[in-house]
């Protein structure tokens, strides 16, 4: 049943009868604890991304490799993270697999696509939280298009870690292309950081963002957090 339900695939729209493809969304259900059928579904999945198969066939299978997805697909969809029409579906699918080479390929792509998608990129680095990318993000935080650089704040935020938090507070000190970027990222990681317990690294960012010479809602929110971290500390 799987090979009929694949060959529709290769031409399905979203606007066709879902009901063929029903052997495919059960073999999903089945496999979490199955890894033979995994191995065979993926297997299959790869394949169609490989193939001459429509656009919106890909759309789906890059939805399907986002939940059963292991490091095999991982190259079949970092091939399309430069590809206007497939970096969207591909890095959606990337940026939840669990798998580190996941990341690895994200973070490769940032130097290799266009900015256009290369803030796309930057983004599902934030959706994964992914530490290891804050180096790289450190130099496109001064990248000459201000998108890119902006999508790199704001990833450094939504990692919100100790080294991330380290990186945005030089930027905030240096002639930063987007201040209010840097400021809200700086803000995002130590709320990140109250979270994790780490008062200590969350309060010295609040009392540097509550200067005077910080715009008044940043002196506000900086304030709440720092009433924040000493109630936490008492």
């Amino acid at each position: 049943m799987l090979d009929e339900a694949f060959a529709v695939l290769k031409q399905y729209d979203w606007g066709s009868d879902m009901a063929p493809l029903a052997p495919i969304e059960d073999a999903v259900a089945v496999s979490h604890d199955q890894a033979e059928v995994r191995r065979d579904l993926e297997n299959r999945l790869i394949a169609t991304l490989q193939s001459d198969a429509s656009r919106d066939a890909k759309d789906y299978v890059c939805r399907k490799l986002a939940i059963v997805g292991t490091v095999a697909a991982v190259p079949a969809l970092a091939s399309m993270l430069g590809q206007k029409d497939y970096s969207h579906m591909a890095r959606m699918a990337l940026e939840r697999m669990p798998a580190p080479e996941a990341a690895q390929a994200l973070r490769d792509a940032t130097g290799k696509v266009s900015n256009e998608l290369k803030v796309g990129v930057i983004s599902s680095l934030g959706s994964r939280r992914d530490a290891a990318s804050v180096s790289v993000l450190n130099v496109l935080l001064n990248d000459g298009d201000p998108a890119v650089a902006r999508a790199a704040a704001l990833t450094l935020g939504a990692i919100g870690s100790v080294d991330a938090a380290a990186v945005l507070k030089v930027a905030a000190t240096s002639a930063a292309r987007d201040k209010p970027a840097v400021i809200d990222a700086l803000l995002a990681c130590a709320e990140a950081l109250l979270a994790g317990q780490k008062q200590t690294d969350a309060l010295a960012i609040y009392r540097s963002l509550a200067a005077d010479n910080q715009a008044r809602l940043v002196r506000l929110a900086a304030t709440r957090g720092i009433l924040a971290c000493t109630s936490k500390q008492s």
